[in-house]
């Protein structure tokens, strides 16, 4: 990757962004709107809030940023955008790292505004500290970001995209140890939750919850997810279509 054509590909990323206000209050607006109202739900539930706003943290920016970049990148296709500018020196791995690192500025920004909404208004307490929890915010983002432009190679509509939101998100979801601890699952649930990064990404979020250091466990969950992004951008990159008919 040239670090020249990088710095473009962002710049073109993120100046597209700042021109599309929707976009933009879907990725700020929303997960700030949900943490409160998750707040006025277990309000009076004592520590309910504190176990559930922290997961959701990681949660809620890899949902969002999964159905924006693969239907970001479908319209790229369809338009004959990408098309055009694979026809300059960029080439795709360019192009995916570009989105990738452009939607992870984004996503500290919206890490930033729901972390310190969670923190400073709602009395969000964790035994962890607030910058690890805005790391793995990131990083759940930048996954959603990178699982977003690999499945978009699989679909033709718009329609289509959307579709592979209950195929790959929820049953991350579901299985991650969100609704019920892992352990207390079936043993095939168990299997199926060990190869899906959103698992680590929450283990990794109630371990800073639960600790005032980080663990050793922390850090393996949190190199695991990296892993997983460059491991799914790079699928993105070999799987990459230039044009959807």
């Amino acid at each position: 990757m040239s670090p020249r054509i990088l710095a473009s590909t962002i710049r073109r990323i993120i100046g597209q962004l700042r021109h599309d206000p929707r976009t933009i209050a879907m990725i700020i607006v929303v997960p700030t709107a949900l943490i409160t109202l998750m707040y006025y739900m277990f309000n009076e539930q004592p520590g309910a809030f504190d176990r559930i706003a922290l997961i959701m943290l990681g949660v809620f920016p890899f949902i969002v940023m999964f159905l924006i970049t693969s239907i970001a990148m479908l319209r790229e296709r369809t338009s004959g955008t990408l098309e055009r500018l694979l026809t300059t020196p960029l080439n795709k791995p360019d192009l995916l790292f570009g989105y990738g690192l452009s939607f992870g500025l984004v996503a500290a920004v919206q890490a930033g505004v729901a972390t310190g909404l969670a923190y400073w208004a709602f009395n969000l307490s964790t035994a962890g500290t607030t910058g690890l929890v805005i790391v793995f915010a990131v990083a759940d983002a930048i996954l959603g970001v990178a699982l977003g432009l690999f499945f978009s190679a699989f679909a033709r509509t718009e329609f289509q995209a959307v579709q592979f939101m209950p195929l790959v998100v929820f049953p991350q979801i579901f299985l991650c140890g969100l609704f019920a601890p892992r352990d207390q699952m079936a043993g095939w649930m168990q299997a199926l939750s060990k190869v899906m990064p959103l698992t680590y990404a929450v283990q990794g979020l109630q371990e800073v919850g639960a600790h005032v250091d980080p663990t050793p466990l922390m850090w393996r969950d949190l190199i695991i997810v990296v892993g997983c992004i460059v491991l799914a951008l790079s699928f993105a990159a070999a799987t990459l279509r230039r044009r959807t008919d």
